[in-house]
C-alpha cells in the first residue's frame, strides 16, 4: 500500500474541516481535535451538555471520511452483549450466527459512557486498546479505523458510574465542547427555518466524503513523515513529568501520556499545514491530553485550583528550546 505524501496529507485534511464545517458551525477547534484522534487512531472523552452536536459531529465525520459510524446510548441496565453482540441461534441452518453489536463501526458514538456500571463500561476496553471483541470465547477483529468518542454530561451525576482511572487514560484527548458564541447560534437559528438545516444538509448529501477507509490508512501511515526534533520531544517529556513533580498534583500522568503528546503535536502539525511539530503544537496539545489524566490533591481542590491552571502552571515553568 502506498503512503501520500506530505501534501497530500495537508490537503486531505484541510478539504475535510471544510466539509464538517458544513454541519457543526462554530466548533473549529472541536473539529480539529477529533479529526486528531481519528487520524492517530485513538479515542477522544467529548465533554458537553446536551444539544451541542456530539452525536451529529461523529455522523459528520464519519461521511466525511467514508467511515461507518453508529452510537450506543448507554443507560444503567445496558448489558456488555448490547454493545458486542451475541450469538443466536438460526433455526433454518441450525447453527448459531453472529448478530454484530454497534461496537461493529469505525467510528463509535458512546453517549453518556458515565451511565452504565463498569461491567459494560469494560466491554469496550478490549475493542479501544485492540481493536477485537471477544463473543462467546471467539476474537472478531475491528476496523483499523475504529475510534470510540465517549461522551459525558458536566452537569448531571446523579446515578452515574464515574470512570476509572485506568479507563480515563485510555482516552487520548479530553474535547470540550462548549456553548457556540452568539453569531454561531444567530447563523444556527436562521438555518434551522431553510433547507440549510445541519441535519438537513446532511441527510441531503450535500456533504461530501474526501477520502475512503483505505485512504484514511494511508493518511495515518504519513503522520510518520511529520518531523519531530529532539529538544522539542525532550521539552515535550519535561512536561509530562512536570505533572508528576508538582505541589498540587497527587496523581501525575502516565507514559501513555507521552505517547499521546508525541501523536497529538504531529497531528496537530499536519492540520496547520506544516511538516514539521512547534513548540506552540506542544502547548496546544498539552492541556487536551493531559486534562482528564491529572488527580489534584484535596487540599488544593478545596481553595478552588484547577487542573487547567495546574498544566499552565507546568507550561510556564519548563523552558522552551530556542
Amino acid at each position: 500500500m502506498e503512503h501520500v505524501n506530505i501534501d497530500e496529507l495537508k490537503e486531505t485534511l484541510a478539504r475535510a474541516r471544510q466539509e464538517v464545517a458544513k454541519v457543526i458551525i462554530g466548533q473549529q477547534d472541536v473539529i480539529d481535535k477529533a479529526l486528531i484522534v481519528i487520524i492517530t487512531q485513538n479515542h477522544a472523552l467529548i465533554e458537553g451538555v446536551p444539544g451541542v452536536g456530539k452525536t451529529l459531529l461523529v455522523r459528520t465525520l464519519g461521511q466525511v471520511l467514508g467511515c461507518h459510524s453508529s452510537r450506543i446510548q448507554f443507560t444503567p441496565d445496558l448489558m456488555p452483549s448490547d454493545i458486542t453482540g451475541t450469538n443466536i441461534f438460526n433455526l433454518q441452518k441450525n447453527e448459531f450466527t453472529l448478530v454484530p453489536g454497534p461496537v461493529f463501526t469505525s467510528f463509535l458514538l458512546a453517549d453518556e459512557i458515565n451511565r452504565a456500571p463498569a461491567k459494560t463500561q469494560s466491554a469496550l476496553l478490549q475493542a479501544m486498546q485492540e481493536r477485537m471483541v471477544t463473543i462467546d470465547r471467539e476474537t472478531y477483529s475491528l476496523p483499523s479505523s475504529f475510534t470510540v468518542f465517549a461522551t459525558q454530561n458536566p452537569i448531571e451525576y446523579e446515578g452515574t458510574y464515574p470512570l476509572p482511572e485506568a479507563q480515563k487514560d485510555r482516552f487520548m484527548l479530553k474535547i470540550v465542547m462548549d456553548y457556540p458564541g452568539r453569531e454561531e447560534e444567530l447563523s444556527l437559528a436562521h438555518r434551522i427555518l431553510t433547507l440549510d438545516a445541519p441535519e438537513s444538509i446532511l441527510a441531503s448529501h450535500q456533504v461530501h466524503p474526501v477520502i475512503d477507509a483505505e485512504g484514511l490508512v494511508r493518511v495515518q501511515k504519513t503522520l510518520a513523515g511529520i518531523v519531530l526534533k529532539d529538544d522539542l520531544m525532550a521539552y515535550l517529556v519535561d512536561i509530562v513529568r512536570g505533572t508528576r513533580a508538582h505541589a498540587s498534583v497527587l496523581v501525575g500522568a502516565g507514559p501513555r501520556a507521552t505517547q499521546a503528546l508525541v501523536l497529538a503535536s504531529r497531528a496537530l502539525a499536519a492540520l496547520s499545514g506544516r511538516d514539521f511539530v512547534t513548540p506552540d503544537d506542544i502547548k496546544s496539545m498539552a492541556a487536551p491530553v493531559l486534562d482528564h489524566r491529572l488527580i489534584l490533591r484535596p487540599e488544593f481542590e478545596i481553595e478552588g485550583l484547577s487542573v487547567s491552571e495546574v498544566i499552565q502552571q507546568i507550561l510556564q515553568g519548563v523552558a522552551v528550546p530556542r
